[in-house]
């Protein structure tokens, strides 16, 4: 039995090994938890790890040289989480990708799910995987504040409602791509803030592209990243805008440069 465990194990690495695996961490005053969170990526698979520094006020940088973290891309200006997103994928296609994963390094979300959320864009069953921590009772036992568990919520259904949809969620931080869906859209026009992420399932949606979900824990601590209402309530704002210039640009009644 152990044997064919081995033999099993060996195949299903050898098989994703045909895919060059990248994995992205934008990363902002990550010194803390970064280690904790890069100790735990597969690197049995992985093939590269690219740490993008927004201009951290800590010793994010050291820290990952420390690791042994090979691609450090320093921002020597603060270009926000979005504008960190576009310099991690740019870079991450230059060095030949197949499959991107973006991984925060605040380890609010674990990296052990890698294996898994690769499998399923390796074997072409989606070009999309996200990581749901609404999927089982992930986000409240982490403990998700109720407010933002609410907020998820009701954000969750104006989407799915609007895009024609049935995601669980589209607010994770952790999710993975093929080359060729980021080759296709076109993500370097996205805001450089959070509302980046909803727009760019936006534009994945637009190109037809399917999105698959992996259910995933989470952790909220003291040290993992969250934004302020003031944030949160601005980025919500955002997210009704995208699905309305989605749908209007779906019917044809509106011009965006997000779905040119």
């Amino acid at each position: 039995m152990g044997l064919l465990f081995m033999f099993a194990n060996h195949k299903f690495i050898k098989m994703l090994n045909e895919k060059k695996i990248v994995v992205v961490m934008p990363a902002y005053n990550a010194e803390k938890t970064l280690e904790q969170t890069y100790k735990e990526i597969p690197l049995d698979i992985v093939d590269e790890v690219i740490l993008t520094d927004d201009c951290s006020k800590d010793n994010t940088i050291a820290k990952a040289k420390e690791l042994g973290i090979k691609e450090v891309l320093i921002h020597e200006k603060n270009k926000g989480y979005g504008g960190n997103q576009k310099t991690c994928y740019n870079r991450a296609l230059e060095l030949g990708a197949d499959i991107i994963i973006m991984l925060h390094p605040d380890y609010q979300y674990t990296p052990k799910l890698i294996h898994s959320i690769s499998y399923l864009i390796a074997n072409d069953l989606y070009p999309v995987v996200m990581a749901s921590r609404i999927l089982g009772m992930g986000a409240l036992k982490g403990g998700m504040p109720i407010i933002k568990y609410v907020s998820n919520r009701c954000l969750t259904l104006f989407e799915n409602i609007l895009l024609h949809q049935k995601l669980s969620e589209y607010h994770s931080g952790y999710r993975a791509f093929s080359a060729q869906v980021l080759r296709n859209i076109n993500y370097n026009v996205d805001s450089d803030d959070f509302i980046f992420d909803n727009e760019m399932l936006a534009q994945i949606f637009m190109k037809g592209y399917e999105i698959g979900e992996i259910t995933c824990p989470t952790k909220y601590f003291d040290d993992a990243s969250s934004i302020n209402l003031k944030r949160s309530t601005i980025y919500g704002l955002g997210v009704i805008r995208v699905s309305i210039v989605y749908k209007l640009c779906k019917w044809k009644l509106m011009y965006s440069k997000l779905f040119t």
